[in-house]
């Protein structure tokens, strides 16, 4: 079975857990890159808000085609509870049908359920599944690759 394991990180937790991850399961990477990676200030302020309202900021192309494996695993940072915009363009270039192991990547470990509520309903409405949904708090992510 082919996984490709997808990130999107803006401070670089998300995806030093989503590597190490990725060697412990034999699994290809694909990181999502924002077209122009915003500084820290607008991150938090207008990033936040465009996480909560749903809106996604535009992507690089991806660099391979997630439709050519046979499983995918998302990991995501969490912000203000909901998904980054970066991570809301990601959704729509998913391909259909696909089941998505989502692990979400936030300080207190809960994401919340309206992080996953959207999330599956983006997913449904892709024709996704969500196959499974863990919240990991980073600090004890972080500690295990110690």
């Amino acid at each position: 079975m082919k996984t490709l394991v997808i990130f999107y990180s803006y401070t670089g937790t998300a995806k030093r857990i989503a590597l190490n991850y990725a060697v412990q399961n034999a699994a290809e990477t694909l990181e999502i890159l924002d077209v122009k990676r915003p500084g820290v200030l607008k991150a938090y302020t207008s990033g936040c808000v465009a996480a909560m309202q749903g809106k996604p900021w535009a992507i690089r192309p991806l660099a391979v085609n997630p439709g050519a494996y046979n499983r995918l695993v998302l990991f995501v940072p969490v912000w203000a509870n909901n998904l980054p915009p970066a991570v809301n363009a990601l959704l729509a270039l998913l391909p259909g049908g696909k089941k998505i192991e989502v692990k979400a990547v936030s300080g207190s470990g809960r994401s919340g359920q309206k992080c996953k509520e959207r999330l599956g309903s983006l997913l449904q409405a892709k024709g996704c599944t969500l196959e499974s949904y863990t919240d990991l708090k980073q600090s004890d992510a972080l500690r295990e690759l110690q």
